[in-house]
């Protein structure tokens, strides 16, 4: 049996602390690992209750240092969810998690879309002028996102009334 290891990253917008460990953690992201089966080597699979290994931050002391932190999933979880519960709403917490992914970063970067429209975008401070659902790309007036939406819908069979 194959021992899978997903990899993703966590974010805190404030100092946090996990049980079993006395050092507060300050803020920021941290590449995470979680196992998602149990070890090879592991005598009585069932038992086993899901990990997740934690890329600490270098401290100032020794900044070379790398370190890493077993923690069980159900306490990263909790000390997550009491950073959501900090004043930042939950499309905040969403938006820095997305903004730090790798994949999404090189996604962005082919379609040309900066973290100031994507912030915009998640903020739900349009102008009165600015229609919904429409991508921020520099359009500035209705005139001409009608005339976007008319090219883009060319050659295309009018709609049924």
């Amino acid at each position: 049996m194959e021992h899978h290891r997903l990899r993703s990253v966590a974010v805190f917008a404030r100092p946090f602390t996990v049980p079993g460990f006395d050092e507060m953690l300050p803020a920021g992201a941290y590449d995470i690992e979680t196992e998602l089966s149990s070890p090879p080597d592991d005598g009585n699979p069932g038992a086993w209750k899901a990990s997740v290994l934690v890329n600490l931050h270098p401290r100032h002391s020794h900044p070379g240092l790398a370190r890493t932190l077993t923690v069980s999933l159900a306490d990263l979880d909790a000390a997550r969810a009491k950073d959501e519960l900090t004043g930042k709403e939950l499309t905040q917490v969403f938006l820095e998690e997305m903004l730090a992914d790798p994949m999404v970063r090189l996604v962005m970067q082919a379609d040309g879309v900066s973290d100031m429209q994507l912030r915009h975008l998640y903020s739900g401070k349009r102008s009165p002028e600015e229609p919904a659902g429409l991508p921020l790309c520099g359009v500035k007036t209705l005139q001409e996102v009608s005339a976007i939406l008319a090219a883009e819908n060319e050659g295309l069979p009018p709609r049924p009334n």
